[in-house]
Parts: structure tokens; C-alpha cells; sequence
């Protein structure tokens, strides 16, 4: 906090005035100057930067200050330069409350730090001696007054010795430096001329907004009965899908994920395979949403009563499950609100509604709402029914193409929800260009899907990866899903298990947010030729699985992915996203990256090292930022090496700045080191 004698001797200046007495700029981070946000999460460290100089030669000092949503000081930490001469200054905020936090920038006059370089200098010289000496004598009388009793007794001490001249130069001086004033110093620098900038908006949301891992399945399948004597299906339940919750918790998710549970619509319901033509026991794609059943605030009776949609919803509850559930502003030609709200809709020259395309996608059983005819009344209704979803225990929302509606529509419904349902999450399905994904972000989604789908080879990911934590942390928060109902990539489709395993670990290592689409921990790979997307796709029929006759025969990857997801919940450095730093090999394939964070109960860090190629073994040098990893004397042995644990094979390393690794793709394509620490 700033002392009295701080605030007397700050300087005052006129209004309009854009500079303060010490220059601060370029502070981060900041959403567009503030008119928006940053993301954080309770626990996450926020790397906070500023560009802060003055003139002349005194010592500069830099703090960031955070404070709570009720403006009380919660956090202050001392800032260090990077770059030489580039007067850049970083530090990091951890906040640990939820809520809209605000944060500042102090730049100040360093009186002591000043001191201690002019006496530390002239002293040696021989240059005016007694007038340093003086003058530190001087500072810490001063000082003294603003201190707790301990710490002014130490400064009045000090000043004593500074000016006992029947002691020798050295020793006087020596009093001065001493650990025990520094150790004050560091507590409560003595500053002065101290400037704050303008207090920065810092958005702390609950845990699962920024750290969660994602399971999607559709409910209609689990369960699903085919009967071949009369060639018809029988949708699975919700009672049904009840009884694939427990699978899922027992692989450590946190979020299920459903596409959507509405009515479906018959006109122009779509086939197999997306085929124009449906059977008449086709169900049809749920995002063809509404029938005469009802709109987007119905549930399909194939699938149960809002009585069961809650049980369900408690059941997931019970194993720390969160429900997602799909919020997708479309309708079928059959929903409802055609005919109730027709301009709702656009309606061609020809008396038609339009539907929904992505050329050369075309999805003829979809309409696209149009906000423009009536905003208000739309906007109005889309707002009942997620509130209505809340009521029934749906705290995420999953919005499928939120890009091809206004982003000024997100952002005031987004933040109506938030007014009263603050830990309300919206997840952007917004596969699109990045000023879009960016702009939804700082509308107020709290995470978005992202590029890391078609980021492959170890170049793409070390850019990919290195803008994710940071460049764009402070307003989009990516969830690396690994494959959707849309995306089989064809990475996907032609590495084998391989190439299952090495997406699984960069995904769930990269960052805190990832998901996978059920079937992939089966290794589902086939897709529809000539297209990126799974044959047989879920979307239009059902596809009931047998994950447990394939887990007992030793094809799913499921026991893996549990792996991953245990290894993420016992590393807090796993949980933050602007804590990832790219290392070095001599491999093109080979990629390396590290995570670290410091805790109260230590530091953690994690090495991860893969594969990227899925077809072979490859052979690297691996080089370490040794700086970036923190390490202590007492991690390293006499050979300034320190052991690794692999968190996947058990296995034990001593590693230090260089070190050879292979890895065959076929075995495990991937070292996940934790540095072993001594407490």
C-alpha cells in the first residue's frame, strides 16, 4: 500500500495531463484499453507487463497491484525488466477469489535502490563518502516513520551506524546493505514520486471456465436396439445415458458434453451420411431442430421427460460431472417458430426460406435465424430459454456456430446471463477466421474451440502453441477438442493408434481446456471418401458402442486418456495457459515443451516431449532452457543433473541441459517428465 509520506510527497498535476510524473505504457493485459476484460481463473498465474521510465539516472521501482471486486488490495507484487533497454517490466498476479478484479500498475522513485547504487559506486571510488553516508543515514530516518515498530527499529539502528563515525567506512556501509534491510526493503520498498495507471479489468471465473477436460456423446446412442427383422432402430435414453456417466467419470472428464436434445424435425430430414433422403426410421440430425413435439425448449420424447433429463443431470452431479448442453439458434422447417415468428428467418425473393449453408456443405433441413427483422423479440427468447436450461442444472453451454450470428448479440446475452448466474460458461464452436474467434472471446465467451484440430507438424504446433499462451490468452481461452462429429482429420485417419495417442497428449498437456468426441477412444477413424468427417456419422444415425468388450481386448485408449487426465488434475502447472515455453531439438519431428508454475507447496514442472510423426521412431538431442525450469541446488546432483519421472511409463531419467531421446511412435510416442523436486 502507499504510506502517508508516499502520498505527501507525490506529485500533483493538472487534469488532462495523459502522462503521470513516471511514464507508464503499454500495460497488458489489456482487452482494447480496457473496454473489455481479461480472462483469468481463481489460482491462475496472469502475466502482467508494462513499459514504465523516467528520466535521469535514479532507480526505478515497478509493482502491480490487485484488487478485489470491492476495490480492496488483495495482491501487490514487485516487477523485474526484461530486455535490456527496452524499460519492460513483468510480473505475475495470481488472483484467488471469483469476480471482476481490477488491477493497476505502480511505477515509483527508488530511494533506497538509488542509495545503495551511488554509495556502492562513490563509496569504492573514494568519492564523496561521508556525503553518502550521510545521506543513507538520512533516508532510512526518514523511512522509519512509515515502517511496523520491527522494521523501524531496524532503519533507526541503521541510521545510528551510518553515522557512528568511530567505526570504520566499510563497516558503517556494510550496515546499510545489510540481508536484514534488504529483507525490509523487499517487504515495503521506500519509494517515492509514486504513479498508478489506470485500474485494468481482470474477469476471474470459476475453475471449469479456464481448466476442464470434455467428453462428448450423443444420448440417443447409448442404448440404441437394432432390430434386424424389422430394420428399425430404438433410441437409446437418458436413463440410458445415465449409465454411461460412470465410464466417463471414471476417465477423469469433467464435462459431458450433449449435441442437442430437442424435437427433430421431418422436412427434409437428411439420411445416413447425409444423404437428401431419410427413412422413415431415420432420426435425423438433432441440430434440425423443432417438430410439432416443440422448439429449443423441449426435450425429443425418444429420449425421456425433463424428469429424467434432471436425474440425469443429478447423476452427473453426484460423480463431479458437469452437463453441457448444445445451444444451436437454428431451426427445422418444422420447429415451431417458423410459423409463429416467420421473420425470425430470411425469406428469399421466391417466398422461401433459406437454408443453412457452408459450401460445399449444404444442410436443406436446417433454417438460420436471422437477427435483424426483430433483434428484441429474438434476443428476448433465445434469453428465456437458456434461463430455463439453468433452471433444470445446465451451467455450460455449448453454442454451435456462434460466428454466423452478431457478436453485439453475444455480448448482451452472454453478460445478462452472467449478471445472474455468474458461473454460467459459454463455449464457442467458432471455427473461423481469428479477428471472428478473438472478437467472441472478448464479447464474453469463456472458451472456444480452436485451430489446434489442423495443427500437425512440429512447426505449426510450436507457433500455434506459442500464440495460444502468449498472444491471445488475456480474451480467448482455446479448447483443444481433439475431433468433433464434423473433424476427422486426416492425421486422424491415417496415423493409427499412433497418431491417436500423440493428439491426446498435446492436446491434454498443451492446455487446460480439451475435449474428445466419443468413439475416440476406439481409435474411430473411416471417414466418408472424399470428405473430413467420420462415415456412418453419428450426426445422422445411431452408433451404439461396445466401450467395454473393447477395453477388456485391449483396443481402447481409454485407460490412456484416464492417464492424462490424472496427470492433469495432480499438476497444477497443467492448469494455466500462459505458462507454456517452447525447448529445442535437433529432430523435425520432435516437439518439446515445457509447463511450470510455483505453488505454496513447491514447483512443479513438466517436460513434455513427442512424436509427432505417427509412422515412424525418431531419434533427437533435446536442449533445455535450464533458466525456465527454476531449479535449485538442492534438485541437482553433483553432476548438475536432476531426475525426471515419466508420468506415463514410470520410468526414471537424470537429465540435464542436453540429453538424447527416442521415441518409437508405435510403443509411446511421448515423454511427460516431472521434475523431481526436494522439498
Amino acid at each position: 500500500m502507499t504510506t502517508t509520506s508516499e502520498q505527501n510527497r507525490n506529485a500533483q498535476y493538472p487534469e488532462g495531463l495523459r502522462f503521470g510524473r513516471i511514464p507508464i505504457t503499454a500495460v497488458s493485459p489489456v482487452v482494447e484499453d480496457g473496454r473489455f476484460p481479461a480472462k483469468a481463473i481463481p489460482g491462475s498465474d496472469v502475466s502482467v507487463g508494462a513499459t514504465v521510465f523516467r528520466e535521469g539516472h535514479d532507480q526505478l521501482g515497478v509493482s502491480a497491484v490487485l484488487h478485489d471486486p470491492r476495490g480492496k488490495e488483495v495482491q501487490r507484487v514487485r516487477m523485474t525488466p526484461v530486455g535490456a533497454g527496452l524499460d519492460r517490466w513483468a510480473g505475475t498476479l495470481t488472483p484467488r477469489t471469483k469476480g471482476l478484479h481490477t488491477f493497476t500498475i505502480e511505477g515509483w522513485s527508488d530511494l533506497f535502490g538509488t542509495w545503495e547504487h551511488d554509495a556502492t559506486i562513490k563509496i569504492a571510488a573514494g568519492v564523496d563518502v561521508q556525503l553518502m553516508l550521510a545521506e543513507g543515514a538520512a533516508l532510512f530516518t526518514r523511512a522509519a516513520a512509515d515502517r511496523p515498530a520491527k522494521d523501524a527499529a531496524l532503519f533507526r539502528r541503521t541510521a545510528d551506524a551510518l553515522s557512528d563515525t568511530t567505526q570504520g567506512v566499510e563497516a558503517r556501509l556494510a550496515a546499510g546493505l545489510s540481508p536484514q534491510i534488504h529483507e525490509a526493503i523487499a517487504r515495503q520498498p521506500i519509494r517515492d514520486l509514486v504513479t498508478a495507471s489506470t485500474p485494468y479489468p481482470l474477469n476471474v471465473e470459476r475453475e471449469l471456465a479456464g481448466r476442464a477436460a470434455w467428453y462428448e456423446f450423443f444420448p440417443r446412442s447409448e442404448g440404441a436396439t437394432y432390430d434386424p427383422e424389422t430394420a428399425e432402430w430404438t433410441s437409446g435414453t437418458f436413463r440410458d445415458a445415465t449409465r454411461r456417466l460412470d465410464a466417463v467419470a471414471a476417465m477423469n472428464f469433467d464435462v459431458v458434453y450433449l449435441p442437442p436434445i430437442h424435437p427433430i424435425g421431418r422436412a427434409h430430414r437428411k439420411g445416413p451420411n447425409n444423404t437428401l433422403t431419410a427413412g422413415p426410421a431415420d432420426p435425423g440430425s438433432p441440430w434440425a431442430i423443432g417438430s410439432p413435439e416443440g422448439g429449443h425448449d423441449a426435450i425429443h420424447p425418444d429420449l425421456g421427460t425433463f424428469e429424467d433429463f434432471d436425474a440425469f443431470v443429478a447423476r452427473a452431479r453426484e460423480l463431479d460431472l458437469e452437463i453441457a448442453l448444445d445451444l444451436a439458434l437454428q431451426a427445422s422447417p418444422d420447429h415451431p417458430w417458423v410459423q409463429s415468428h416467420p421473420e425470425w428467418f430470411t425469406t428469399r425473393v421466391d417466398g422461401s426460406i433459406a437454408y443453412a449453408e457452408n459450401p460445399p456443405k449444404k444442410y436443406q433441413d436446417i433454417y438460420p435465424i436471422n437477427f435483424d427483422n426483430d433483434p428484441k423479440g429474438l434476443s428476448k427468447e433465445v434469453l428465456r430459454i437458456v434461463l430455463m436450461w439453468i433452471e433444470h442444472g445446465v451451467k455450460i453451454f455449448r453454442v454451435d456456430n456462434p460466428h454466423t450470428k452478431p457478436v453485439q448479440f453475444w455480448e448482451w446475452l452472454i453478460a445478462k446471463v452472467n449478471r445472474k448466474h455468474p458461473d454460467v460458461i459459454f463455449l464457442a464452436e467458432a471455427f473461423t477466421r481469428p479477428a471472428m474467434m478473438h472478437a467472441l472471446g472478448r464479447a464474453g465467451f469463456q472458451q472456444s474451440y480452436s485451430y489446434f484440430t489442423w495443427r500437425n507438424t512440429k512447426e505449426e504446433l510450436e507457433e500455434y502453441f506459442t500464440e495460444i499462451s502468449h498472444v491471445s490468452p488475456a480474451y480467448f481461452r482455446p479448447n483443444f477438442f481433439v475431433n468433433t462429429p464434423d473433424i476427422l482429420t486426416e492425421y486422424l485417419q491415417y496415423g493409427g493408434p499412433a497418431g491417436f495417442k500423440i493428439r491426446a497428449v498435446l492436446a491434454s498437456m498443451a492446455s487446460p481446456l480439451w475435449g474428445v468426441y466419443s468413439g475416440y477412444e476406439l481409435f474411430e477413424h473411416v471417414a466418408r471418401p472424399g470428405a473430413e468427417e467420420y462415415i456412418d456419422n453419428e450426426k445422422f444415425q445411431f452408433r451404439p458402442r461396445d466401450y467395454a468388450a473393447a477395453e477388456a481386448e485391449g483396443r481402447s485408449l481409454a485407460p490412456f486418456i484416464t492417464r492424462l487426465n490424472a496427470i492433469r488434475r495432480s499438476h497444477p502447472a497443467l492448469g494455466d495457459l500462459e505458462n507454456l515455453t517452447i525447448h529445442r531439438s535437433t529432430d523435425p519431428a520432435t516437439l518439446v515443451f515445457v509447463k511450470h508454475k510455483r505453488t505454496a507447496e513447491g514447483k512443479d514442472t513438466i517436460v513434455v516431449v513427442v512424436n509427432v510423426d505417427p509412422h515412424s521412431t525418431r531419434e533427437s538431442t533435446v536442449s533445455l532452457d535450464l533458466a525456465k525450469l527454476e531449479l535449485d541446488a538442492a534438485d541437482l546432483d553433483v553432476n548438475g543433473t536432476f531426475l525426471v519421472d515419466d508420468l506415463i511409463t514410470g520410468q526414471t531419467f537424470a537429465w540435464g541441459e542436453h540429453n538424447y531421446v527416442r521415441l518409437d511412435a508405435h510403443v509411446e510416442p511421448a515423454h511427460i517428465l516431472s521434475i523431481r523436486r526436494q522439498r
